[in-house]
């Protein structure tokens, strides 16, 4: 039976990480190490919090950063830490269905694939639904246009990860592992089931536009290399397609 390593980043998420937690470690499927990284060393008593509750469970690991260094980072200690062959991501958010891992597990096993992500609803602070997306295979080139992968639906065999981890940006730090990996033809494979809910907050980096302005010139022009001019275009592709999704979720 596989172990799967599940990396929680944490920052000012005390309202809603028990829940998150509690997502994970009632899966249908036993396997796992949780491992939480907490990226808030001024909370102490958010530490507190989350010490006490990860008492309920022995598969759930803390790491404490001594300085705030980012998600992106801190998934990536969680990864160099991790001991399981299959990885899962999770924000301090968002929740997961029972089963998850059990359905994507077996999903991968059957067909023979690295790296998979799966539908999910979008809820709001309250866990009212405001919107869904659909999970699609993906390529290189489906993704330098728009990125419809939700983390918290990704799961992957760890060797993935030996040459590319995540990088040093307040958003979008995801977008480019996910461009990394397909570079070389590879494929981000779907599993169509709803297994995940992805809370959209209104104060959370991932809402600031602007940022995601900017970290997206970031994407193409410093990571992918691309021309002043060809990262001009694909921002602007990848700015149309999202407001062309949020206005299909009004």
């Amino acid at each position: 039976m596989d172990l799967i390593s599940i990396i929680l980043p944490y920052y000012r998420k005390k309202k809603f990480i028990k829940k998150t937690i509690f997502s994970v470690i009632y899966q249908t499927y036993k396997r796992l190490e949780l491992i939480i990284v907490f990226d808030d060393p001024a909370k102490k008593d958010d530490l507190k919090y989350i010490k006490d509750i990860s008492k309920i469970d022995k598969r759930i690991k803390i790491l404490v950063n001594k300085k705030n260094i980012g998600a992106g980072l801190s998934r990536n200690k969680g990864i160099k830490f991790s001991k399981g062959n299959y990885i899962a991501f999770i924000d301090a958010d968002d929740l997961w269905k029972k089963n998850k891992l059990l359905v994507q597990l077996e999903f991968m096993k059957n067909f023979n694939y690295n790296i998979t992500h799966t539908s999910y609803k979008i809820i709001n602070s309250k866990q009212k639904t405001i919107g869904f997306r659909k999970a699609e295979d993906l390529t290189f080139k489906d993704l330098i246009k728009s990125c419809d992968i939700g983390l918290s639906t990704v799961m992957l065999k760890k060797q993935i990860l030996e040459k590319n981890l995540f990088v040093s940006l307040r958003t979008k730090e995801d977008y480019v592992l996910w461009l990394k990996i397909t570079l070389n033809k590879n494929k981000i494979f779907a599993l169509e089931n709803c297994l995940t809910r992805w809370r959209k907050l209104d104060d959370s980096l991932s809402s600031s536009k602007l940022q995601k302005f900017y970290d997206g010139y970031l994407v193409y022009r410093k990571y992918m290399n691309f021309s002043l001019v060809k990262s001009s275009v694909c921002l602007f592709l990848l700015s149309f397609n999202y407001v062309l999704k949020e206005l299909k979720n009004k």
